[in-house]
């Protein structure tokens, strides 16, 4: 029988992909020809909890006209609630940020992280290379350890992912202790550069 924590963790994830599918995302990005990836937790099998979905997004150029073509498109749906625009195009990233939140079936809101990228830029494959690299040292054990660092996350407290994976997969994290101590002296600051 499957452990109730895996369980969990596949019936996030069939409601993620839910969203994505309902969301219209990938067909709103491709309407202008953009190549759409999915990256994060989704991507890797270790959503459990936090409500989001992570995209990144290449286009050869980088135009605010084009990416607001997009989300315009996806903000049809009556289920797109709000939309946040950052703009990081002069920036090391070579990016163009948008948050949407999504109002799921159930009336749970999801969000829709969808970082449009310069194609060749520095982070252009960066952070699909370290998913895989993830996935290909992930073991039943320390997957079930990710998850339940992930579950036992007080609500309301945002961790970013790769903080939970580094922790464990680099540094034999096992306990929510560990973790708190571990953060406190890991603070993140800006793009994480870990791939195992």
């Amino acid at each position: 029988m499957m452990d109730q924590l895996l369980q969990k963790s596949e019936a996030k994830q069939k409601e993620a992909w839910k969203v994505v599918q309902q969301s219209g995302v990938v067909l709103a990005w491709e309407s202008i020809g953009a190549e759409v990836r999915l990256v994060g937790s989704l991507k890797m099998g270790l959503m459990i909890k936090h409500q989001d979905v992570d995209f990144h997004i290449y286009t050869p150029e980088l135009s605010v006209t084009e990416s607001f073509k997009a989300v315009a498109r996806m903000a049809e749906n009556p289920s797109i609630k709000r939309v946040e625009f950052i703009n990081g195009i002069q920036t090391d990233e070579h990016c163009i940020e948008w948050h949407a939140k999504y109002l799921g079936p159930e009336g749970e809101d999801w969000q829709i992280d969808m970082i449009h990228i310069l194609k060749g830029s520095t982070y252009d494959g960066y952070f699909e290379r370290v998913a895989e690299r993830i996935l290909a040292i992930l073991t039943p054990e320390t997957k079930r350890t990710i998850l339940e660092l992930k579950d036992i996350t007080p609500d309301g407290e945002h961790i970013p992912g790769i903080e939970y994976y580094q922790a464990v997969l680099r540094d034999g994290v096992r306990t929510w202790d560990e973790f708190a101590a571990w953060r406190q002296s890991h603070p993140m600051n800006g793009v994480a550069h870990w791939c195992p």
